[in-house]
C-alpha cells in the first residue's frame, strides 16, 4: 500500500477481522491469565490497527472502511458487554469466550476457500500469497501445539483448519505454479 499509494489490490476485511480476532483472544488471555496469549494478541492487535489506519489513509472509500470498522467494533463491544455484565461466573465466561474465539478463528481460516475455488477454476494461483500461506501454516501449527500443551481445546482445535487449508494451498501452488507478474518485478526494482 505504501509503495503503490493504493489499496486496489488489497482486501480490507482480513485486516479488520484479524484485529477483532486478536482483541477477542486478548480478552480470553486476560480472563485466563495467560501471558503468552496476552502479549502475542496485544502486539497483533496493535499491528492490525496500524494496517487498518494505513489502509484508511490510502483508501478512496473512507466512509465504507469506517462503517465496516465501526460495525465490527460495535459487535465486539456488545460481546464484551455480554461476557462481562451478563455472564457472572468466570468459568462460564472463559468457556463462552473460548467458544466465540474458536468459531471466529475457524471462520477466518476457512474464508480463503472461496479463493481456492477460483484457483481451481482458473488454474492459476495468482490470487494467493505464498508467504501468507507459509505464515498461516507456521502460526496455526504453533498455536495448535501450544493449545495441546495447555490441554486447551479452545486454542488447539480452531487452529487445525489453518493447518489443513495451508496444506491445500501449498498443494495448489505445486499444481498451478505462479508466473512472475511483470508489475511485481517493477515494484521490486
Amino acid at each position: 500500500m505504501q509503495m503503490t499509494r493504493s489499496v486496489d489490490s488489497v482486501q480490507f476485511l482480513p485486516f479488520l477481522t484479524t484485529d477483532i480476532n486478536n482483541l477477542s483472544w486478548l480478552s480470553y488471555g486476560v480472563l485466563k491469565g495467560d501471558g503468552t496469549l496476552i502479549v502475542v494478541n496485544a502486539v497483533g492487535a496493535v499491528l492490525q490497527t496500524l494496517y487498518i489506519l494505513v489502509y484508511l489513509h490510502f483508501s478512496p472509500q473512507k466512509c465504507a472502511v469506517l462503517l465496516q470498522t465501526a460495525t465490527l467494533l460495535g459487535v465486539l463491544l456488545m460481546g464484551y458487554g455480554y461476557f462481562w455484565l451478563l455472564v457472572p461466573d468466570q468459568e462460564a465466561q472463559l468457556q463462552q469466550l473460548g467458544l466465540f474465539c474458536s468459531v471466529f478463528t475457524i471462520s477466518m481460516y476457512l474464508s480463503p476457500l472461496a479463493d481456492l475455488a477460483k484457483v481451481i477454476r482458473t488454474k492459476s494461483t495468482q490470487c494467493l500469497s505464498f508467504s501468507l500461506t507459509i505464515a498461516t501454516l507456521l502460526t496455526s501449527s504453533s498455536w495448535s501445539l501450544y493449545g495441546f500443551r495447555l490441554k486447551d481445546p479452545y486454542i488447539m482445535v480452531p487452529n487445525l483448519p489453518g493447518i489443513l487449508t495451508s496444506f491445500i494451498r501449498l498443494w495448489l501452488f505445486w499444481k498451478y505454479p505462479q508466473k512472475q507478474d511483470r508489475n511485481y518485478r517493477l515494484l521490486q526494482t
